[in-house]
């Protein structure tokens, strides 16, 4: 039986692949991604067939989307669920495959690694997490560049702690979002029929100076920095996200 300490460290494994996660982030703003990924791609200007990993792809909407801009891409995630869908989507130059981000066993070599829309720091221990920039730095050619698309958490902890109800269906999900022991934390309760559930997400708080020592580990630094999808500057105090782009020293 799995403890309760077992259950906190891989939240992610039953809450991602639940009917009730897609349900409760249906309304995600997919028009300013797409934009976003234009946006990014632009200023990239990787050239055309470049190969392209798309880290926690979820269900391939976004990897979809930079394969028909050009590019080679294999999209990764844990969920069995939104792999399944994905799979649905797979043509040439374009790859769908199940695995764990702290354990990337991939033949190919990429010109540039994507982790998009706050898919970082799940874990909570710190050495986990460096297994995934390891990993990515293993998985990436010399020239090759990695992306996080992080929270700036500076931001959010103003805001913290937080509560409020969202609707969605005839389920009221109640959220509570607090700051404890390193971690941004998200208490998520719900009802759906006769059936009480309850699950948590947790993300590391991790600032600027935090990623500039991970990348730092791996042989890497950070090249270009911005703090929104339109890609304005970073600003601790005023962003909204935290972009990374960074390279091999």
């Amino acid at each position: 039986m799995e403890t309760k300490k077992e259950r906190i460290e891989n939240w992610f494994t039953d809450w991602f692949d639940s009917d009730h996660y897609h349900l409760l982030y249906q309304h995600r703003n997919e028009a300013e991604a797409e934009a976003f990924i234009n946006r990014l791609f632009d200023f990239l200007e990787l050239e055309e067939g470049a190969k392209v990993l798309d880290l926690a792809c979820g269900k391939g909407r976004h990897a979809v989307q930079v394969h028909q801009l050009g590019y080679q891409v294999v999209g990764l995630d844990l969920s069995e669920e939104s792999i399944a869908h994905a799979k649905k989507l797979e043509e040439e130059g374009l790859e769908f495959v199940r695995g764990d981000m702290r354990l990337l066993d991939l033949e190919a070599k990429f010109d540039l690694t994507l982790n998009l829309f706050t898919s970082f720091g799940y874990f909570k221990e710190s050495g986990e997490n460096l297994n995934v920039l390891e990993g990515l730095a293993a998985h990436l050619k010399r020239e090759g560049m990695i992306i996080i698309d992080f929270l700036n958490v500076k931001l959010v902890s103003d805001k913290l702690p937080q509560r409020e109800i969202i609707k969605r269906n005839e389920i009221d999900f109640h959220i509570h979002k607090r700051i404890e022991e390193g971690f941004i934390i998200k208490d998520i309760q719900f009802e759906d029929g006769d059936v009480q559930h309850n699950y948590q997400e947790y993300v590391k708080y991790l600032e600027l100076n935090d990623f500039k020592a991970y990348f730092e580990k791996v042989g890497m630094k950070i090249t270009a920095l911005f703090g929104d999808y339109h890609l304005n500057p970073f600003d601790e105090n005023r962003s909204e996200r935290l972009i990374m782009i960074a390279k091999f020293i």
